[in-house]
């Protein structure tokens, strides 16, 4: 069966926010790992999508991943300007990476900032270790803004999270 992408639904929201979380502690992510405050935020799917559109990658009726867009700012943007939809929280299960997923999840937040009415370009935030993403988003066609790099937790200075932007 083919790779589907869906809105997530609440029968979901556990599965993808384990596979979240995994992905993260597993590609050493999170600076204090199972202690992390953010790992909360990552397991929690069912606030993400109150306040944003959260998308699932299913094939033969597993979720494999999902990602969270979010439209024309909202409170689940980082750094999204007015015109601006973003990505955030892109994760994929480990055994189903290297299928195309995570592309696929990313081609489906670009359909979607497509259709939004005023959006002329999509951002995100990146760690400098996730390599595989930074192809993902290079081989889509966005850039790197370097001026728009910020820190999550700035009293800690310890990391700068990378950014990028694709003009629709």
């Amino acid at each position: 069966m083919d790779l589907l992408i869906r809105p997530a639904e609440p029968a979901d929201y556990e599965e993808l926010g384990d596979i979240t979380a995994r992905a993260y502690l597993r590609d050493g992510l999170l600076d204090y790992g199972e202690d992390d405050a953010y790992l909360h935020v990552l397991r929690d799917v069912a606030a993400r999508a109150a306040a944003a559109d959260v998308l699932v990658a299913v094939r033969d009726g597993r979720v494999l991943g999902g990602v969270t867009f979010v439209p024309a700012g909202g409170p689940m943007a980082d750094l999204a300007r007015p015109g601006e939809a973003e990505i955030r929280m892109l994760a994929v299960a480990h055994a189903a990476r290297g299928q195309g997923t995570g592309e696929a999840l990313v081609r489906s937040c670009l359909d979607r900032a497509r259709a939004t009415p005023g959006c002329r370009s999509v951002v995100l935030s990146t760690q400098r270790t996730m390599h595989t993403a930074h192809r993902i988003y290079e081989r889509l066609g966005f850039t790197r803004t370097p001026e728009r790099d910020w820190q999550p937790v700035p009293e800690l200075g310890e990391i700068t999270l990378l950014t990028y932007r694709l003009t629709l």
